[in-house]
């Protein structure tokens, strides 16, 4: 199986842009993951707020849809997205009073710990930083929610159960030049 260098982190911090751009400089196969239109396919809008039960169905379309997208991989790949932003975006809808079957939960997260082990080498984690620009159909531009998200990737990427290598890309680079410089660093 071939393996990839996932970029990970919050929506609207640039991981489409900057895969596009590690892909044409490198010749490395950029596969985009299509998660605003699995929603779409569903009925459902990202930045609508929805019960777990709800979440985690969606989520788990999301991770089916992703994982056939890495396995049409013909060799080394970047992403856009990762397994880890689906946990990250599932735990974030947690709150307090929230009714969670917390065995599906878990049985979710272990799987997407065995996606993101057995397609990525690499994760690089992309940190709210860029100016935000509203774009239909995107999740919501809530630079709070962003950082709830931030702070969840960071966490996942430290647990046990990952075993691919992270980094964390500065927040205080933005440029686009040196956002690429520093992910082929890892190459």
């Amino acid at each position: 199986m071939n393996k990839g260098i996932g970029l990970c982190g919050s929506h609207r911090t640039g991981k489409t842009t900057l895969a596009r751009e590690i892909a044409a400089r490198t010749g490395m196969e950029f596969l985009q993951t299509t998660t605003s239109e699995v929603f779409a396919r569903n009925g459902l809008d990202p930045s609508s707020a929805m019960d777990f039960h709800t979440r985690l169905w969606i989520q788990h379309k999301v991770v089916e849809s992703a994982e056939a997208v890495w396995q049409g991989a013909c060799g080394p790949f970047i992403s856009d997205r990762t397994p880890i932003d689906m946990m990250a975006y599932t735990l974030a809808d947690i709150q307090g009073g929230t009714v969670v079957d917390f065995a599906e939960l878990e049985k979710y997260l272990d799987h997407c710990f065995t996606v993101t082990n057995g397609f990525f080498s690499d994760l690089v984690v992309i940190q709210p930083a860029i100016p935000l620009v509203h774009e239909e159909g995107k999740a919501a531009l809530n630079r709070s929610y962003m950082e709830h998200l931030n702070m969840l990737v960071k966490g996942l990427c430290c647990d046990e159960r990952l075993h691919c290598r992270f980094t964390l890309m500065s927040r205080g680079i933005v440029d686009l030049d040196e956002r690429v410089g520093e992910v082929l660093k890892l190459i």
